[in-house]
């Protein structure tokens, strides 16, 4: 992980909750999925830390820091190392030491005769952990294609498969013979988590402000429910267990590990 600086506060770092609400300037871009609401609940309730928010896909996210409208943000892993001036922060990512549900590839043939994989663009670690996981894992050389028109899925050739990330995967779940659980699937060929999105700051945010952020995650994941129920997706009966079970929230020591392997992956595919 050379060239890449990391601001992490654990818990144990932080001072005490009743600290008064920091008033921050600048805005902080997060990913408009389900997997990300016990961050915004407590950026929006905690009462730690008082920003503007930017909500978009997580390649929406890449742009608004390197564009410069946010000096905080929820980014992919697959564009960290790419990024200016950022440094990895605060103990929470979005990861799975389990199956993930919401980045698989859908298909209905078995792995081995996928002739096409028709690539989600909303993220560039998904894209790049189906390539890696072609050429290591599977040992398939499909062909690979940019899925612009979400409506080829209920059209497919044979061959073809869908990378899907997010919140629609849900809506495809049973539409296909096959489902692979990306997140599993790494699990199985590396023995190690996987790590989807990181938090990172410019260099320039002070230490202070990542801790309120943190207070805030905190606080955000203490209330999953409540965050589940605030915004709209309490009709979802797999939304909290969705968050609890599948979705693993803590940045630790196995996590840093997968990251490392999965950089180094990526550099060495060309992946990036």
């Amino acid at each position: 992980m050379a060239g890449i600086n990391f601001c992490i506060f654990a818990r144990t770092d932080l001072q005490s909750k009743n600290m008064p609400q920091l008033i921050y300037p600048g805005r902080i871009a997060a990913v408009s999925y389900l997997n990300t609401v016990p961050f915004i609940y407590g950026i929006e309730h905690s009462g730690c830390l008082r920003a503007g928010l930017i909500l978009s896909p997580p390649s929406r996210c890449v742009a608004a820091f390197t564009e410069g409208e946010a000096d905080i943000a929820l980014v992919p892993v697959a564009a960290v190392p790419q990024l200016p001036d950022a440094k990895v922060v605060t103990s929470f990512c979005i990861g799975a030491v389990g199956p993930v549900r919401t980045v698989t590839l859908m298909a209905d043939c078995p792995v081995g005769q996928i002739e096409r994989i028709w690539l989600d663009g909303h993220s560039r670690t998904s894209a790049a952990l189906v390539k890696i996981l072609c050429a290591e894992y599977w040992n398939i050389s499909p062909e690979f294609l940019q899925l612009d028109d979400y409506r080829a899925i209920d059209r497919p050739r044979k061959g073809d498969a869908f990378l899907l990330i997010g919140d629609k995967v849900f809506d495809y779940e049973g539409r296909f013979a096959r489902i692979f659980d990306l997140a599993v699937c790494w699990q199985e060929y590396t023995g190690l988590p996987f790590v989807f999105a990181v938090w990172v700051a410019r260099e320039s945010v002070g230490e202070e402000v990542i801790e309120a952020l943190v207070r805030s995650f905190e606080y955000g994941m203490g209330h999953i429910p409540e965050s589940v129920a605030y915004y709209g997706h309490s009709g979802k009966e797999y939304a909290v267990r969705y968050l609890t079970e599948n979705i693993d929230f803590p940045l630790d020591d196995r996590k840093y590990r997968a990251l490392e392997s999965f950089w180094e992956k990526c550099r060495l595919s060309d992946s990036y």
